[in-house]
């Protein structure tokens, strides 16, 4: 279907079944739309005001044509829907090994940082083959990150985190557009996704000039010179929940719920920390809402992270 002029290049391992269920529909819609405006245009000429046409025989009601009618479409509308919810759930639950790439939506541009440390504005260099699950938020209003190649969009909501996965199919240079009004220069909030080959992605991670520090490298440096470390590390005290190996754990809080340690929990533990306090703990720690940026609280969020890697790999070296 990409020869059609109306439709954008299919590119990622969704489109195609994007566009299998769009197109089910329309012809759907179209075999209804001309099923009910033939007969309803053959009843009004045969049957018009003066017509001679027989009418004997006509019946108030029909039990086996009002049951088909109201049948049919149910089982239609049935499949329509279960088909349309398996692919939600395939675009919305990424595989366990997708590259996870952080996204910052601004009033007017898109603001990249891979946690290798690369960064881009208005440009996401990804590589073809290999799953990509966006964790995206909003700096100001509500953006929606939009790549119709690839058929995904998504809304980029401020003070939360949503998140969108695919997986090019083949190399090139796709639109990138900002799908949600988000003020006057909102058409201009454009860009590109460039799909490139796994050698040719690695050789742009390690030649690009917007190589820089990795994210988890960055969150330490933050994590110590916001003095997190005499409340969070183990060797300094903990009056606050330690944080090694917390990284996707169950976390008990004080009011007897429990919630998994994700990006969404630790950010909102930086910036509202008297939202969730955790069992066993007085709630000490100031917010640090309007001291850190977005890109900031990423970076601690990798460190968090890197944190239980390193854990991990200590374990298994045992």
């Amino acid at each position: 279907m990409s020869s059609f002029p109306l439709l954008p290049d299919s590119a990622s391992t969704i489109s195609d079944q994007i566009d299998a269920l769009f197109f089910f529909l329309v012809a759907v819609s179209v075999f209804f739309s001309l099923v009910i405006t033939i007969a309803l245009a053959f009843s009004a000429a045969r049957y018009r005001k003066g017509s001679k046409a027989s009418r004997k025989g006509a019946l108030s009601d029909y039990l086996p044509l009002e049951l088909a009618w109201s049948i049919i479409p149910l089982i239609i509308a049935l499949f329509i829907f279960g088909w349309s919810a398996k692919l939600y759930l395939d675009m919305h639950v990424a595989p366990a090994n997708a590259m996870e790439v952080y996204v910052v939506g601004k009033q007017w541009m898109w603001k990249i940082q891979h946690p290798g440390g690369n960064r881009e504005i208005n440009e996401l260099h990804i590589p073809v083959g290999r799953p990509v699950k966006l964790i995206m938020t909003s700096q100001d209003v509500i953006h929606s990150f939009y790549i119709p190649a690839f058929r995904v969009k998504q809304d980029v909501l401020p003070g939360k985190y949503t998140t969108q996965w695919f997986e090019a199919t083949k190399p090139g240079e796709y639109h990138l557009f900002c799908a949600e009004y988000c003020g006057t220069s909102h058409s201009g909030m454009i860009g590109k996704v460039i799909a490139m080959e796994p050698a040719d992605y690695e050789k742009w991670l390690s030649g690009t000039s917007s190589a820089g520090i990795a994210m988890a490298s960055s969150g330490a440096e933050l994590f110590e010179r916001f003095g997190c470390k005499t409340c969070h590390r183990q060797d300094t005290g903990l009056r606050g929940p330690a944080l090694d190996g917390l990284w996707g754990k169950q976390v008990k809080l004080a009011d007897g719920k429990t919630i998994v340690a994700d990006q969404e929990y630790i950010r909102e533990s930086i910036l509202n920390p008297g939202a969730k306090t955790v069992a066993g703990y007085q709630q000490l720690m100031p917010t640090y809402k309007n001291q850190l940026t977005n890109e900031q609280v990423n970076q601690l969020i990798e460190y968090v992270r890197s944190l239980s890697a390193t854990q991990d790999n200590q374990g298994n070296n045992q």
